[in-house]
């Protein structure tokens, strides 16, 4: 899986980012995804969280993770058909944005590490573009175990 990252805050250790890319391509590999599969991974500040969260959920307050799924459509939107004879491309499933400070402030509520707060964060995120959700009991059973799942057989535990 392509992973591109942006690092908005200038903080991000390199190994936070090869830990998120290591539990991601482990997450991918878990839900059978094809190897040109893309997506991205944006670490940013509450400030900037904020206005996004505020933007587009109209909630006026920073949120540790927000995701926007490519493959979903809104309302208003037709779905993208190609002719068979183009070429395949890869699918990109989306991005994900998640406020480091948020995170850091989490992970001291929690009583955990910050590298286990930012993977959970990111796996959260990344079931999000997969097409999960919480919004209902059952598929918040559904994706809620699954998360369980992934970070247990990854290692990356409470």
């Amino acid at each position: 899986m392509d992973i591109a990252f942006i690092d908005e805050t200038e903080q991000v250790p390199s190994t936070t980012i090869e830990e998120v890319t290591a539990l991601l391509q482990f997450a991918a590999d878990f839900l059978k995804l094809p190897e040109d599969t893309e997506m991205s991974v944006t670490f940013t500040d509450n400030a900037r969280i904020q206005v996004i969260n505020r933007t587009y959920r109209e909630k006026d307050q920073p949120t540790d993770v927000i995701s926007f799924a490519l493959e979903e459509s809104g309302d208003d939107e037709l779905p993208i058909i190609f002719e068979e004879e183009a070429p395949m491309l890869p699918r990109n499933l989306g991005d994900i944005i998640i406020s480091t400070e948020r995170a850091a402030e989490q992970a001291a509520e929690y009583g955990h590490s910050l590298r286990r707060e930012i993977g959970f964060l990111a796996l959260h995120g990344f079931l999000h573009i997969n097409g999960y959700d919480h919004m209902e009991p059952e598929d918040e059973k559904e994706m809620f175990g699954l998360q369980k799942e992934i970070l247990d057989a990854y290692g990356l535990k409470r």
